[in-house]
């Protein structure tokens, strides 16, 4: 089944524009013009990701991805200004998986599609281990969930795959670089501060669950450590 992705943005023609191009893709595509109705629209069907617009009637996008992410982990990819940080990384900072900044190029609008719904979909086979854990935090690859003190931490689909990787290669500094090829699936831009965001919004998580601050370090110019020893485990 193809995914079905909803399109929220004011701009009719560029709806338009976007909708006939996914659907040449192969997605199925619904668009809507308004902010509340795209909370309606998220709240009565199911769909696989969201596209939306930061400036919307209505509800403004950033109100509608709180709500979105009020109750659930659909992938969102958001439609920023050119050159606006600002909303940007607000927009990450609440959960967005990935950004395409406007006026934008349907090609790399469907490309950040494509990539955010692998992430969320995992349909990559897993390799052994299928857990992963360090003193009371677990990470469980096969079911997508992680664990502290057996609670569970909500995570969206872009933080899950950079934890992992970090996890995987724990004692090691991974660059920004490697992990924007790895799991943003795109090449790092000057500038970009999407990485960032991301594991700020992991440790925020983290540390909010009582997990030491210090286990993730940033290694300035470089990258981040995931800083304790791994135990692994095959289901």
């Amino acid at each position: 089944m193809n995914s079905h992705i909803l399109i929220a943005d004011d701009d009719v023609e560029l709806c338009r524009l976007l909708t006939d191009f996914l659907q040449l893709e192969g997605f199925t595509v619904s668009s809507v013009h308004n902010g509340d109705v795209a909370v309606d629209e998220f709240q009565s069907k199911k769909y696989d990701l969201m596209v939306l617009d930061i400036m919307l009637p209505g509800r403004q996008g950033l109100d509608v991805l709180r709500a979105v992410r009020n109750t659930s982990d659909l992938p969102v990819v958001m439609l920023t200004a050119r050159g606006d940080d600002t909303d940007r990384i607000l927009g990450l900072e609440l959960g967005a998986d990935d950004y395409v900044p406007k006026p934008c190029n349907p090609k790399e609008l469907a490309a950040r599609v494509r990539a955010v719904l692998r992430r969320a979909q995992n349909t990559q086979q897993q390799k052994s281990p299928s857990i992963l854990s360090t003193g009371e935090l677990l990470l469980d690859i096969t079911r997508r969930e992680l664990y502290y003190k057996e609670e569970a931490i909500h995570l969206t689909s872009t933080e899950f795959e950079i934890l992992q990787l970090l996890m995987q290669r724990a004692g090691s500094v991974v660059d920004k670089e490697n992990i924007s090829s790895e799991v943003l699936k795109r090449k790092l831009a000057a500038y970009d501060r999407s990485i960032d965001v991301h594991i700020s919004n992991i440790r925020k998580k983290l540390s909010q669950c009582g997990v030491d601050d210090d286990l993730i370090k940033n290694i300035r110019g470089v990258g981040y450590q995931f800083t304790q020893a791994m135990l692994t485990e095959d289901k």
